[in-house]
This record gives C-alpha cells, structure tokens and sequence, in this order.
C-alpha cells in the first residue's frame, strides 16, 4: 500500500491587516511555487511596524506546528533599506523574515541551527519590489524551502542578526520588577514573568504602574473573579497575565505594552 505523502505546512504572520490585497499576494505566490502546501494563518493584525509584538505571537504559537513547518513572518519597518532578508534553521522548523529580530525568539526556542542572509536571487520573483519583500522575496523562498530547498542553500551563514528578547524579570525578596509585553484583544495584560517563576508572588499582590497602584489575587482560571476584581494568572502562552472577568484590564488600568509593573507581596 502506498504510504499517503504528509503536506508541508507553512505559517503566515503579517502586520498587513485584511482591507488590502497584500495577503492574498503572498499567499498566491505560495500557491504557484508550492500547491500542496497548508497555509495556516497566525494572525495579520501585529500592530503596525510592531516587531516586538509580531515577535511575541510568533513565539506563541510556533511550538503548536508539526514539525518541518516553515514559518513566514512580516513585520518589516525596514523594507527596501539596510536591514537584511534571512532565513533560520532550528531543531524543528524553518523561519523566514526580515532581520530585525521578529523571528529570534521563536526560533530561539527550538535550537537555532544557522542563520542564513537571503541573498540566492534566483530563488526570488523576477521583479523585486522595494516595499513589498514579503510577496517578492520571502514568500517564494518560504514555499520553495516547503518544497524542500535547504536553508544552506539561500545564501551565506550569518552569526550577526539582529536579537530580539523579552527581557527577565527581576525577584528581590518580597518584590518583583517586569514588563509588559503585550496586551491582547481582550484585555489581558501578559508580563514576561514565565509560569515556572509566578508562584514566588504569592496568593495576592499589590502593583504599582505609572504612578498608581491596584490590587490583585492569584487565580486559576478567569471564572474564578468576581465582576470587579483584578486576577492574575499563568495565560495560555505561558506568561503570568493580569486580567479582569470579561472586561479589558488593560483599558482599565491603563496599561500597555512596554510598561515596567512594580510588583509587591500583599
């Protein structure tokens, strides 16, 4: 009996929104180079030239793929300028994307293996346009390394890219310092305080962001808040979250990503 040939499977994660036709571009050229390949979708709402973001959901949700899923990410401020096209090899995946850190992460995660400069422009579309990298460089590449093309075989190896991490979280005693990292669409407020690290706030805590203050209790799940109380739990990525029951707690607090939380046993 004939052994059922598994589809590769390529991720897409952009910043491009839905009212244009910039994904289905890319997806297109997906299609023409790579037919048989599984395009999943990951998200397209990264907020704008937000790499940092962009970073955060890729790292999310990689480790969800099968193995050998090649994973495209555009968040790309510096299409066109110096900023250099690459390719990553893990342990368990390919990445393709601009070198502006939107990939490390991720790819850090698994085991990076090599890093190569997309610079085999036979690989690439005929015409390349200088703001749209994403359909006319990455794209071909993402579904020509789904057919089996080697990372090796892109360009050169590079050891300079550019990193990108989200930080580490600071413990003294009875306190801890953080960041917040992203706010999602409903409102929870993720920190970077991984899940292994959480338990060492305790039962309940006193933050204090941008000047004001506001209390709240450690929980398993949002159910378990009542209609005005601030929770905080490990969320679904992995992160400790401040949240709110079926209210944003971003918008609440007046929180955003990037601000430092001053966090007390309490």
């Amino acid at each position: 009996m004939r052994e059922e040939q598994v589809k590769p499977h390529i991720s897409l994660l952009t910043d491009f929104g839905l009212n244009d036709a910039y994904v289905g571009e890319v997806k297109a050229v997906i299609a023409t180079i790579c037919p048989d390949a599984h395009v999943i979708d990951i998200t397209h709402d990264v907020r704008r030239f937000d790499i940092r973001m962009g970073a955060f959901l890729l790292a999310s949700a990689a480790r969800y793929f099968p193995k050998g899923t090649v994973h495209l990410a555009i968040v790309d401020p510096g299409v066109g300028g110096k900023r250099r096209p690459i390719a990553i090899e893990t342990a368990r995946a390919n990445y393709v994307g601009p070198d502006n850190g939107l990939l490390v992460p991720a790819a850090r995660a698994e085991g990076i293996l090599r890093v190569c400069e997309l610079t085999n422009s036979s690989l690439m579309m005929d015409t390349i346009s200088p703001t749209f990298h994403g359909r006319d460089i990455f794209a071909p590449i993402a579904a020509k390394l789904a057919s089996g093309l080697k990372v090796s075989d892109v360009g050169s190896e590079i050891s300079d890219y550019v990193p990108l991490s989200f930080g580490n979280p600071k413990f003294e005693k009875r306190k801890a310092a953080c960041e917040v990292i992203h706010t999602d669409h409903f409102g929870n407020i993720v920190t970077n305080i991984p899940a292994r690290k959480g338990e060492v706030l305790g039962g309940r805590v006193v933050v204090k962001v941008r000047g004001r203050r506001f209390r709240a209790t450690l929980v398993k799940a949002y159910s378990e808040l009542e209609g005005n109380e601030v929770g905080f739990l490990v969320g679904g990525h992995g992160f400790i979250e401040f949240s709110c029951r079926e209210a944003s707690a971003a918008w609440r607090l007046k929180v955003e990503p990037g601000d430092v939380l001053q966090i007390a046993k309490g």
